[in-house]
């Protein structure tokens, strides 16, 4: 049976019924006018002693709650400047490097992807995004040249970072191109950075859709190389502390260093937590003195 919808007021009675105190009540509905009640729930699950009964801890405030949801968007933001750098490089990089090899159309090339059914859905989503795109040097190419595809720099610049992703992990494994490519982000192996980017898309489009990233369980299991040319970690995550956020970031951190040299990435980071000191990293995987892991330390 669906439950009834309650006012604002109802839902602060509520809240209050179940043990959350509030140290400006007044200012409460504000919040809940502009943030929806089962949107917070995400923020304020691990505060309850009854889970069942949604009973809250002694010394629960709703405005720690506020708080939590606003370090999470700030979060959200800086991880999603981080992942745009990685996904433009990827872009980039598997134009030159493919193109240059295998011609302008090799995302057509058949030979260079072995799993024909991947290959065979994306040149339906590929068709599609290129006969619905509005962006101009797309419109101009068709006009100018009605019966050639796009180029992969033209063509490559429609696909989001899933597709990229997919694409770029279909690619034949032994493929130079594709180790080089690899290499260029800082990893040994082209199949850990397959892995990771389909973990990063995940991560990519919970924040599109503002989804919570603060406690949040990465579905999506990859692999973690045992080395790599630069310190990482000092320890591989097994399967379980993957489930949390911190190696990913880690991850993406390690990425962002190789592509970007001079980036603020980690120094944002550090700072926003600095702003937050109530905020509890440990759920979120950060492990103890994770400070002083190495793609952590500030140089």
């Amino acid at each position: 049976m669906a439950k009834a919808p309650q006012t604002i007021q109802q839902q602060i009675a509520l809240l209050k019924g179940r043990n959350m105190a509030f140290r400006d009540e007044a200012s409460a509905p504000h919040f809940l006018a502009n943030i929806s009640y089962y949107r917070l729930k995400g923020y304020w699950w691990e505060m309850q002693d009854d889970k069942v009964n949604h009973h809250f801890k002694d010394g629960s405030f709703f405005e720690d709650v506020v708080d939590l949801y606003n370090f999470d968007r700030h979060f959200r933001l800086i991880v999603f400047n981080a992942i745009e750098r990685i996904e433009i490089a990827l872009r980039t990089k598997m134009i030159y490097h493919l193109s240059l090899t295998y011609g302008a159309e090799w995302y057509l090339d058949s030979s260079l992807f072995p799993n024909k059914r991947y290959f065979s859905d994306f040149q339906s989503k590929i068709h599609r995004e290129l006969t619905d795109s509005s962006e101009e040097f797309i419109v101009k190419h068709y006009q100018n040249h009605p019966t050639e595809n796009p180029e992969s720099w033209k063509a490559l610049e429609v696909l989001t970072l899933g597709a990229l992703s997919k694409l770029f992990k279909n690619l034949e494994h032994q493929l130079p191109e594709k180790n080089a490519i690899a290499a260029a982000f800082g990893l040994y192996n082209q199949k850990y950075l397959g892995s990771w980017l389909i973990a990063i898309t995940l991560i990519r489009n919970i924040i599109a859709h503002h989804g919570r990233l603060w406690n949040r369980v990465i579905i999506n299991k990859y692999d973690w190389p045992a080395t790599t040319p630069r310190p990482l970690l000092g320890h591989v995550p097994d399967n379980y502390q993957r489930r949390k956020i911190f190696p990913i970031l880690s991850a993406i951190m390690y990425l962002t260093d190789s592509i970007s040299p001079g980036h603020h990435l980690r120094s944002e980071l550090l700072e926003l937590f600095k702003q937050f000191p109530k905020v509890e990293l440990y759920r979120m995987g950060f492990p103890k003195g994770w400070e002083n892991e190495p793609t952590w330390k500030l140089t």
